[in-house]
């Protein structure tokens, strides 16, 4: 079974900072993509960033360009995120995504983690 495990949520002041990780356990055999994504109270939730298996940054949503990197250290099956100057508007839940495959003859399958609150006060 396999299980992500975001941490490093919290309350922030605005232009603060913040670093969330999520460690992947289980019976791992690779990690494809990782993503980290954010749901506001209200609002859909949306990708913020994305790395690829090699460790590249391929996304950032518009929002956080220039103050959010994404980061993975694969020997550790873990991804980051570094959150710089912090805005009200970036209060919301944030939950990492993985596309993760359990064994060399399966395919790659979707896992989320649990969650992870973050809030930004003015």
């Amino acid at each position: 079974q396999v299980q992500l495990v975001e941490s490093g949520g919290g309350l922030a002041q605005a232009g603060g900072s913040l670093r969330l990780s999520c460690a992947a356990s289980g019976s791992i055999f690779s990690i494809n993509s990782m993503g980290w994504y954010r749901q506001a109270p209200g609002k859909q939730r949306e990708l913020v960033a994305s790395i690829t298996s090699g460790g590249s940054p391929n996304y950032y949503v518009d929002s956080v360009k220039g103050r959010f990197t994404i980061s993975r250290a694969n020997a550790k099956n873990t991804v980051y995120l570094q959150m710089n100057s912090l805005k009200p508007e970036d209060t919301a839940v944030y939950y990492c995504n993985g596309g993760i495959i359990i064994g060399a003859s399966y395919f790659p399958k979707d896992y989320w983690g649990q969650g992870t609150q973050v809030t930004v006060s003015s």
